[in-house]
């Protein structure tokens, strides 16, 4: 990410991103959940890049912030915009027809941990700590946890799960690719969005637009649904994520994490009568451990040597 790490001394300049940006992304998948009663997943991806490309356009002509330039860089931006927004904005639209908003955002928890692996094994720039190791196996068995993978995945649909697990490997192969060839280009983040869901709805484009248009009744919940998923979760939370990391540091803001899939969990219990089960709570938590242990955020309360 184009940011810096300076901090803050007080949490208050803060901790209105914090949260604002935890819920609404928590909230996406409530968000998704409504869109796929009205459009197919395609659809759902088109519209969510479309609706969040266009406000932070806008903001970013206004503030006349720079263009990438040379065929080197928007290169690096399809593969970007790919693996953090086209495929697994269509996966998680996907699986949602199919599984629970709860679920899908338990799921996303695991993204730390996949972001790790993919450090370990593609970029290397991390060596195989102790703690890693031990986060990432853990991190492993609360996704089984979740799954219920004793009861065979439950009533839990092969595919969703495998989109989900596909879309969350993206999103972990998708952010250290950032950080090593987007961060360089120092652009503004408005920009940056704006490139990285403006090639998505391209890309998506041909797919949705060749097949049916919508599946369902048009409503207001699923019109709103698709209107807040693109223009807060794809959009304006961007610009809080990265007003956070600015100025409270990256491990604050990387800590949002943890808190959308709480969201997640109470959004599709009280708006959609979700049934939660136990083991999705207990899994999703296990998750967040090991994501946290992981990410060595755990070191100091165990005493482990970064």
């Amino acid at each position: 990410m184009p940011l810096t790490n300076s901090k803050t001394k007080t949490p208050s300049n803060w901790l209105f991103d914090y949260l604002a940006s935890g819920i609404v992304w928590g909230c996406s998948f409530l968000f998704i959940a409504l869109a796929v009663t009205m459009l197919p997943p395609t659809g759902v991806g088109f519209w969510r890049m479309f609706f969040g490309a266009v406000p932070l356009l806008v903001i970013a002509l206004f503030k006349r912030q720079t263009w990438p330039r040379g065929l080197k860089n928007w290169l690096h931006l399809l593969v970007i915009s790919i693996t953090m927004n086209a495929l697994p904005s269509v996966l998680f639209a996907y699986a949602e027809t199919q599984v629970s908003s709860a679920l899908a955002g338990i799921m996303n928890a695991a993204t730390p941990i996949t972001t790790v692996l993919v450090i370990l094994i593609a970029f290397r720039s991390e060596k195989p700590r102790r703690y890693l190791l031990v986060g990432l196996g853990i991190g492993f068995i609360g996704v089984l946890v979740v799954l219920g993978v004793w009861n065979g995945f439950g009533a839990a649909d092969s595919w969703a799960i495998a989109a989900l697990a596909l879309a969350v490997t993206l999103y972990g192969i998708g952010g250290p690719y950032a950080r090593r060839f987007v961060s360089p280009m120092k652009l503004g983040a408005e920009m940056q969005v704006v490139a990285q869901t403006g090639i998505a709805a391209v890309l998506i484009a041909p797919f949705y637009f060749s097949g049916p248009l919508l599946i369902g009744p048009i409503t207001w919940p699923a019109v709103l649904g698709i209107l807040l998923l693109g223009s807060l979760g794809t959009g304006i939370a961007y610009l809080w994520y990265y007003r956070l990391m600015n100025v409270a540091g990256s491990a604050i803001a990387n800590s949002v994490t943890y808190l959308s899939p709480l969201v997640a969990v109470i959004a599709g219990a009280i708006l959609l009568g979700e049934t939660i089960t136990w083991f999705e709570v207990v899994g999703g938590f296990i998750v967040i451990f090991g994501a946290a242990l992981s990410q060595g955020r755990l070191n100091k309360l165990f005493g482990i040597r970064s």
